[in-house]
């Protein structure tokens, strides 16, 4: 377990460290998810690290882009509101 934990620590600090914070998001949280799920598929620690890094980056991403969106629309909902 110490081996995994080791891996898992030493992919995340790699990846974070080669990407700016804004494109970091969900990368540490998926990659501690990923690096978990794969030590115990077979040990594939890094490999899961990595994948889960991938996804957790575009779960966060897409979540950004839904808060946009729900903010927009709010704006519109409260502007068409102040003219009636």
């Amino acid at each position: 377990m110490k081996h995994a934990l080791a891996g898992l620590a030493g992919a995340a600090a790699l990846i974070a460290a080669g990407s700016s914070t804004a494109e970091a998001k969900g990368c540490l949280k998926g990659a501690a998810v990923g690096g978990v799920a794969g030590h115990f598929m077979h040990h594939h620690t890094v490999l899961g690290a990595i994948a889960g890094c991938a996804i957790g980056h575009h779960m966060a991403h897409e979540k950004e882009k839904q808060e946009k969106a729900a903010a927009a629309a709010k704006a519109r909902e409260q502007a068409n509101n102040q003219h009636r």
